[in-house]
């Protein structure tokens, strides 16, 4: 049976409601914000408050009272303890009723601590109330011996579609406990993820801060017994992702040609076991995707989107280029004097001298090279190897911050086109794309006519 922990209170300046209402309950009982009661109504119903607020009241009049008693401010332990009266009294918010009666609860009512199953219904976790269920934690409630575990499910089709894709992470920035967490309930999402329909699902990362998601399938050998048993009360495994492969981008000069803060060590490791490759971007390969190297650039007149066009469609001298360094001396040509086209839709020199500036500055890194050599190109990599339950962990931290653009955009353009246009028969249903600070890529300060801020707003609609 449940604990009687107080009776329902309601005064003339704290009336109950529909909405809300007060309970006393003894000063040492503990209780917490958030915890979940519930009061005996109308009909053999119940109603199930939310603790919303905890006050402490005696029969002083003032806090002026108070400081006499205690010899006029005296701080000794000893003095001033007379004999109050004393209680704590609660505002709870109502959540519900078995029955839909929402008629005021009524003063002397009792009020009770839950059961499991009572707070789930409260809460509206029960297994009736959430289809497509997906485990995301569990809450702790009460203290003491009165202390229980509930596990709370939401609904799949709301977290990553189709009737939604949303869920807020909250918590203090700079401590990676929004990454961990949303790490953990993307695993969950691998391990346990099913649909009435019988829905797949991939995974592409991006790991844009020091080393954080570049060992993501290796096991924790630091994790407690007290956490393998969370993971057994919630029904899921406590390994790491499954079938991971990193990418990392090219270097010229690095000892493990790659720009990483991953240790050479481990990265040679993973290539070792074909989980690692080094990715680099010929011009062969992404001239289409010309556009997102000035996804960053304000472009008023749309000059610069006018000269990326004129490329991407091997206009004038631009056709059968295949390199970037050809790329570059091509353009040179067309800031010369004279050297504008003589296409009926003509752009002038300045134009050309503002496109080569913002290029010259994109293609500086070395990931954007010649050739493949022991390289891959990452929009190959979606299209062929982008499978159910695979998970593609890319590796941009290093890169500066119009380089990361392109690579966030480039990836996301790919899965789109896959989505859009892929001819496999094994293309999965849906595809989480992953990225901590999205605000670098899509922020209220990217030019309004960014490719990548149009694209993500494709996606997202």
């Amino acid at each position: 049976m449940a604990k009687i922990i107080g009776k329902v209170s309601a005064t003339e300046k704290c009336p109950s409601t529909i909405d809300e209402f007060y309970f006393w309950t003894d000063k040492k009982q503990i209780l917490s914000p958030f915890d979940v009661v519930k009061v005996n109504h109308e009909s053999g119903s119940i109603t199930f408050g939310v603790i919303e607020e905890i006050n402490h009241i005696t029969d002083a009049p003032s806090h002026f009272t108070g400081y006499i008693s205690s010899d006029f401010g005296s701080t000794d332990e000893k003095i001033g303890n007379m004999n109050r009266l004393g209680m704590n009294y609660v505002r709870a918010r109502v959540s519900g009723n078995t029955a839909g009666i929402y008629t005021p609860v009524l003063n002397g009512k009792q009020v009770s601590l839950c059961e499991p199953e009572e707070v789930k219904k409260a809460l509206g976790l029960t297994d009736d109330d959430v289809k497509n269920p997906l485990v995301c934690g569990y809450l702790e409630m009460y203290k003491g011996e009165d202390k229980i575990k509930i596990r709370v499910i939401l609904d799949s089709h709301f977290l990553i579609g189709p009737d939604g894709a949303h869920i807020n992470i909250s918590g203090i920035s700079g401590l990676a406990a929004k990454t961990s967490y949303s790490m953990f309930l993307l695993r969950a999402i691998q391990s346990k993820f099913r649909t009435d329909n019988g829905d797949t699902c991939a995974f592409v990362f991006f790991n844009v801060k020091g080393r954080d998601l570049m060992a993501i399938d290796e096991p924790n050998q630091g994790l407690s017994s007290d956490d393998k048993q969370i993971y057994s009360d919630l029904g899921l495994t406590d390994t790491p992702f499954e079938n991971v492969r990193y990418y990392y981008p090219y270097s010229k000069s690095d000892v493990a040609k790659v720009q990483s803060y991953a240790a050479p060590s481990d990265i040679e490791q993973q290539k070792r076991n074909k989980k690692a490759f080094t990715y680099k971007f010929t011009f062969a390969d992404n001239k289409d995707k010309l556009d997102l190297l000035l996804a960053n650039e304000e472009d008023p007149t749309n000059t610069l989107e006018a000269c990326a066009n004129f490329i991407m469609n091997e206009e004038g001298k631009f056709k059968n280029i295949e390199k970037w360094e050809t790329l570059k001396e091509t353009i040179d040509e067309y800031t010369k004097a004279g050297g504008t086209t003589d296409e009926k839709k003509e752009i002038q020199v300045v134009s050309w001298r503002k496109f080569k500036r913002c290029i010259r500055k994109a293609i500086s890194n070395d990931i954007f090279g010649k050739s493949l050599v022991n390289e891959v190109d990452l929009t190959n990599e979606i299209q062929n190897h982008l499978r159910a339950n695979n998970v593609m962990v890319i590796d941009i931290a290093r890169l500066d911050g119009n380089t990361q653009s392109f690579v966030f955009g480039t990836v996301a353009r790919a899965i789109y086109d896959l989505k859009l246009d892929g001819d496999r028969n094994d293309i999965p249903d849906k595809i989480i794309l992953f990225v901590d600070e999205l605000n670098k890529y899509a922020s209220s300060d990217s030019p309004k006519n960014s490719p990548i801020l149009k694209q993500l707003l494709d996606i997202a609609g």
